[in-house]
């Protein structure tokens, strides 16, 4: 089958929604499907273009073996609310051309991702054209989350904004989303139940395991084999609350057993840093290469994972798949009530976030229990291999996307494109 891929971020970024759909594809080449993507020239999280890569000119290449069409956008130095937003228009704009160009091509299935939702109705109008079906998956609902973390503000504005978008999913033949909460949440905004399925982000449980001995990271940071490592590793942006890290840091300054990590990019990076300045036990480091990812999520005796509050079931952390298959505990900020507490509980701790005295007395007891350390990591490990398998998700996955190809010629036939 034809499949066009398009959304803002891809391949080779290390994070977020660029590595699930990098992996996605790589997945459906391999399968043997014909593949397109219409994306941007790799940026996060460090909003930094690298080179070879250019933001300010179209360019096309075989990237994992399908055609890659690069289309240029405006990358801001630090991304606020209305920056951000140009940011997203500049690549829906430059894009347009481009996505548009496929209708030619006659795709199976458009598959678009949010973010960045902007280029969702283009999607919708390429699909409508070449008669094909079409597909939006959901990583952040980023509208509810601009507005709950103050990113946008203003009641009128939410109420329009927020019509449009239940306007928008509606037209698509299948919503997917990450978690049960937020599939809950896309039926809230309209979307009717028989599209909605789950396509929950993966993990390559045989490249990221439990290591045998030590991380070879300890002897490169000069970390001892006695001290206990609470390591966060992702990007470091709004939505992470990243100042309980710094707090907990600074309150647990004077354990010299208790060693932070702190390994990322992001826009909230330079203020973590200033909040960290003059603590001799942490230390930081950029985001680091694939071929790594397995020594550095081993460097963790605990992972640590905050979330913001206003952030509860409008996200659900993508690096949570790789600390759960590492075989490490996590200590996690959350909201009782929401998916991301219950994936933690019984495979590590969850507090309130925002605490900073529960979450560091949390970070303290396990850090002097080793038993419940490992026993922990044991039922993460477990977790990950029966439930979020890259080849299990991905195949079911494939397969669900087949149907709804069928679904897309067999309505062709009818209509005609």
């Amino acid at each position: 089958m034809r499949i066009l891929v398009y959304g803002l971020n891809f391949f080779p970024e290390l994070t977020g929604v660029g590595k699930y759909t990098g992996e996605m594809v790589q997945a459906l080449v391999s399968a043997g499907h014909d593949v397109r993507v219409v994306t941007a020239p790799p940026y996060y999280p460090e909003w930094v273009v690298p080179l070879p890569h250019t933001s300010r000119r179209y360019y096309m290449g075989n990237e994992l073996g399908c055609a890659v069409y690069r289309c240029p956008l405006w990358v801001p130095v630090n991304p606020g609310g209305g920056k951000r937003l140009v940011h997203l228009a500049s690549f829906a704009v430059s894009s347009l051309p481009i996505a548009l160009r496929q209708v030619f091509w006659k795709p199976d299935v458009v598959w678009t991702v949010e973010p960045s939702l902007l280029t969702a109705p283009i999607a919708a109008v390429v699909a409508k054209l070449s008669g094909a079906a079409s597909w939006i998956h959901i990583q952040d609902f980023e509208i509810d989350a601009a507005f709950g973390l103050g990113l946008l503000r203003g009641a009128t504005l939410q109420r329009i904004v927020l019509v449009m978008e239940r306007m928008l999913l509606r037209r698509f033949d299948r919503v997917s989303t990450i978690s049960n909460r937020m599939l809950e949440r896309a039926a809230k905004k309209g979307v009717a139940p028989s599209k909605l399925t789950l396509f929950p982000n993966w993990v390559d449980t045989a490249a990221v395991r439990p290591l045998e001995g030590f991380s070879p990271y300890r002897r490169e940071l000069g970390i001892p084999a006695e001290s206990v490592v609470a390591l966060y590793s992702g990007n470091m942006g709004e939505k992470q609350g990243l100042e309980i890290l710094g707090d907990t840091a600074r309150r647990l300054s004077g354990r010299s057993d208790i060693r932070f990590v702190f390994c990322g990019g992001g826009s909230g990076r330079s203020a973590l840093e200033r909040q960290c300045a003059g603590l001799s036990n942490v230390q930081f480091l950029p985001l680091q290469s694939m071929d790594r990812f397995n020594d550095l999520l081993g460097l963790a005796d605990i992972h640590l994972l905050p979330q913001r509050a206003d952030a509860a079931d409008l996200v659900m952390p993508s690096k949570l798949t790789g600390m759960l298959a590492s075989g490490r505990a996590v200590l996690a900020t959350a909201v009782e009530s929401t998916e991301l507490a219950k994936a933690v509980s019984g495979r590590g701790v969850v507090v309130p976030p925002g605490d900073v005295e529960r979450f560091s007395a949390a970070l303290t007891e396990l850090a002097s229990d080793s038993v419940r350390r490992a026993e922990l990591g044991r039922c993460a490990r477990q977790y990950a291999e029966d439930a979020l398998g890259r080849e299990a998700v991905l195949g079911r996955f494939v397969e669900e996307l087949a149907t709804l190809a069928i679904d897309g010629r067999q309505r062709r036939r009818v209509t005609g494109p």
